[in-house]
């Protein structure tokens, strides 16, 4: 059995996360902390665990095996380090913390203490992804020139996203920051680190951070990869197009088409193919790998969380400075 600390109530999938651990038959919650002391002894009490006021105190005295935090962006890396230090397993929700400097000491914390990491990448557990994926190992898309990856709501358009939730202070961003981590990180996944980005953010309804942003890369090879998202969309489709010199696929929610000259047995037009099942949620991952003793899970550890970083810090920085950043 994993007992879990819950670390803050801050983020809006704090709840799914607790009641998934609580539901689970391999986890427990045993601990919540939250630096809003009655929203944390009102989690607590729904939760049935004990509350602690003091996150040093719960770390000390409390029966977690591992934390789950949820708590502010800006606030991860002294949260993860006390946590690495204790001794407990880390699950955090994305992005790492706001800067690649903060994201490299909770690493070395992390590596010192041996415990283990995981960071929530939902996404990379489509079928969509997960095909695509096993395409460009295939070869079947050829040279990959573009990728595009869309996801967006209407958060701030639709005013159902909390107010907190554009305090830069706490949340380090906006739309890229949060929403945007989604294409940022599957086009890492199916592209690499890239040589250089650009961004364009704008804020239609006058929030303090980004509520609608892309970003543009290139890559090493010509590559151009476009991440699309934003709090001001109504009816936004996830979408995802790889297009390369052989091959494309097309992607609108889970609806695939895919075409490619390589690959015999029926792809020779566009057509929907035949996808591999949802992989399980991260933070399950998260629970059997800290039960089974495995280590991160594969495509959640440090140096992916640590890359998504890059690609977020290094976005804001080419909005801000009104420039192409070049990655070193």
């Amino acid at each position: 059995m994993v007992k879990t600390g819950m670390v803050s109530k801050w983020h809006v999938h704090a709840p799914g996360y607790a009641q998934f651990i609580n539901g689970y038959e391999k986890s427990k919650v045993t601990a919540v902390w939250d630096d809003d002391a009655k929203r944390g002894m009102e989690w607590a009490e729904e939760l049935g665990c004990e509350f602690y006021e003091s996150y040093d105190d719960m770390l000390k005295h409390a029966d977690i095996d591992a934390v789950i935090c949820d708590a502010p962006t800006t606030a991860h890396k002294d949260i993860l380090i006390k946590a690495a230090r204790a001794g407990k397993h880390i699950f955090t929700e994305k992005a790492l913390c706001p800067t690649v400097a903060e994201c490299i000491e909770v690493k070395k914390a992390v590596e010192e203490a041996g415990v283990t990491f995981a960071i929530s990448y939902p996404q990379k557990g489509r079928p969509s992804v997960q095909f695509a994926r096993s395409m460009v190992e295939k070869n079947a898309f050829g040279k990959i020139t573009f990728v595009r990856i869309r996801d967006a709501h209407n958060g701030v358009s639709g005013h159902w996203l909390p107010d907190y939730w554009f305090e830069k202070a706490d949340a380090a961003g906006g739309a890229m920051m949060d929403l945007g981590c989604h294409p940022m990180y599957l086009i890492a996944h199916i592209l690499g680190r890239p040589k250089k980005i650009t961004s364009v953010f704008t804020s239609p309804y006058g929030k303090p951070v980004d509520e609608n942003a892309v970003a543009v890369m290139e890559f090493e090879d010509g590559a151009i990869g476009v991440a699309e998202t934003g709090f001001v969309s109504a009816f936004s489709p996830q979408e995802i197009e790889i297009i390369g010199t052989e091959g494309t696929m097309l992607v609108r929610n889970e609806d695939v088409s895919f075409k490619s000259a390589v690959l015999s047995g029926g792809f020779s037009e566009f057509s929907r193919p035949e996808l591999p099942e949802w992989k399980a949620p991260p933070i399950e991952q998260f629970i059997n790998a800290v039960d089974s003793g495995r280590g991160s899970p594969e495509g959640l550890g440090m140096d992916a969380a640590i890359l998504l970083t890059e690609l977020l810090e290094n976005s804001y920085r080419a909005h801000e400075d009104g420039k192409v950043i070049e990655f070193k």
